[in-house]
């Protein structure tokens, strides 16, 4: 019989601190890149990799992460990823060069790799014989993610406006401490034997670093130059290569037939949508107000502090209660709907443009969407599978988001530069390049909503995986 922990609570402020800075580390960099782009030399267009040197690392290292934590187990592996998350601090507070700096975005987003997976197998150790608080703990730990992203834009202003932008990483220093002091109140359960698809990862996060390259350099040198083509065929190579991994060897990082489970792949899809949409709408609109509208860093921040407030509003008291009542299929989609509706309403941004007029309301609209969406298409990726594989699905799907972030990112960037907002100082032909963006976005969400309907079948209610037999998750760990 097992024991209940009674520290688990506390446990879970651990893990779901941990989910918030991982995922905050996406988002704190948002309003301080003007200052970066000064002090460090980027050009508008290469702007975007202090955010993608981060999300390639750690959307490709995530399921080599959650492999890792079951094999070397979950504590370790937690620990390690905050000792690698300070090291990558710590060189990307310091640099003084452009590539320094991504370097450093590089190493925190592995740290990150590391994290994110182990967080969800403690929790689900933690919380896995008792369905109803598993619920309950899901939610909380859901809800860290996009909290830790929209309040990442606040803090941004606050440190940048009233510290210096390399504060933007040394906050990670202090907490990332206290959080490795308060690791004795997570369980250490002992990993098990097995084999490191080494090769897997090198190709899955190669290959998206890759496409992503290519992306950003074709507004440049064409998107039909040979260079551009054939990175893209490189890109597509190294993710077969991938999948031909995964089909052959013996301890895959992502066995395949768990796509055999109903609504992991409509759920999946939708994710990479939703990030595909939503991260470049923050990017670009952290820009319309600094390089358009004159907003200082700090100000920045605050004009974006409603959505967190909606946010965090939406998603700890609402839309939990909605996904029990209507399931996840419609939250999904309309969700998805109403972010498209938001960034429509972004896209008529204007150079002499006020925060009242052209951002609040459509921000709210956005925040609404993004907060209905997010976790139904969670707890919907992860709801159907046995829960010995929870930890991959979870994995699996925080890995497509990341993905979709990138290539989202890097597809509008090159579209917003082509329409010009690679123009520093030329308002009418910034906002058009912004403009740009956010309606292309848009579309994205819009398709996502589509796809939904179309390919979710059911309701599919988000509730919790059924629990294992007493004592089976005490053997190994639940991760990948």
């Amino acid at each position: 019989m097992s024991t209940v922990n009674p520290r688990r609570w506390w446990a879970l402020a651990v893990l779901a601190t941990a989910q918030f800075m991982v995922i905050m580390d996406t988002s704190i960099i948002g309003v301080a890149l003007p200052e970066m782009q000064r002090d460090l030399g980027f050009s508008q267009g290469d702007l975007q990799w202090v955010f993608n040197a981060y999300v390639i690392a750690f959307g490709g290292l995530l399921l080599l992460g959650g492999r890792l934590s079951d094999l070397l187990g979950a504590r370790r592996v937690f620990v390690s990823g905050w000792v690698v998350m300070i090291a990558g601090s710590v060189v990307a507070a310091a640099a003084n060069t452009a590539a320094v700096e991504v370097v450093g975005r590089a190493v925190q987003g592995v740290g990150g790799a590391l994290i994110a997976p182990a967080s969800v197998t403690l929790l689900m150790m933690i919380f896995g014989h008792n369905p109803k608080e598993l619920g309950k703990a899901l939610a909380f730990y859901g809800a860290a993610a996009p909290a830790g992203g929209t309040a990442g834009v606040f803090l941004g202003g606050v440190f940048t406006e009233w510290l210096s932008w390399p504060w933007v990483f040394i906050i990670y220093i202090p907490i990332g401490i206290a959080t490795l002091l308060a690791t004795g109140l997570l369980p250490a359960v002992a990993g098990r034997r097995g084999a490191v698809d080494v090769l897997g990862a090198i190709a899955v996060t190669a290959g998206l670093a890759l496409a992503v390259f290519a992306i950003v350099r074709a507004p440049d040198v064409g998107w039909a130059a040979g260079e551009t083509v054939l990175e893209l065929a490189g890109a597509a190579l190294l993710l077969v290569v991938f999948l031909v991994v995964q089909k052959s060897v013996r301890e895959p990082l992502m066995p395949l037939k768990v796509w055999r489970t109903p609504g992991l792949g409509p759920s999946n899809l939708a994710m990479a949508l939703l990030g595909a949409a939503w991260i470049p709408m923050w990017y670009f609109l952290n820009l319309y107000l600094q390089q358009v509208l004159g907003y200082g860093a700090f100000a920045s921040g605050a004009a974006l502090l409603p959505m967190t407030i909606l946010l965090m509003l939406f998603m700890t008291v609402i839309t939990a209660k909605l996904l029990g009542r209507f399931g996840a299929r419609p939250l999904i989609a309309g969700g998805l709907l109403v972010l498209a509706l938001g960034l429509v309403w972004l896209s008529a941004v204007e150079p002499t443009g006020t925060f009242v007029v052209d951002v609040l309301p459509a921000s709210l609209v956005a925040a609404l969407g993004m907060s209905l969406a997010y976790i139904p298409a969670m707890m919907a990726a992860i709801s159907r599978v046995p829960q010995e594989q929870a930890g991959l699905a979870s994995g699996i799907v925080n890995t497509t988001y990341q993905v979709g972030s990138a290539l989202g990112l890097a597809a509008l960037t090159a579209l917003a530069t082509s329409r010009g907002a690679s123009e520093l100082g030329n308002l009418p032909a910034l906002t058009e390049g912004f403009s740009s963006a956010f309606l292309t976005a848009a579309g994205i969400a819009a398709a996502g909503a589509l796809f939904t309907l179309l390919l979710m079948r059911g309701s599919t209610s988000g509730a919790a995986p059924a629990p294992e037999p007493a004592g089976e998750a005490h053997g190994e760990s639940v991760g990948v």
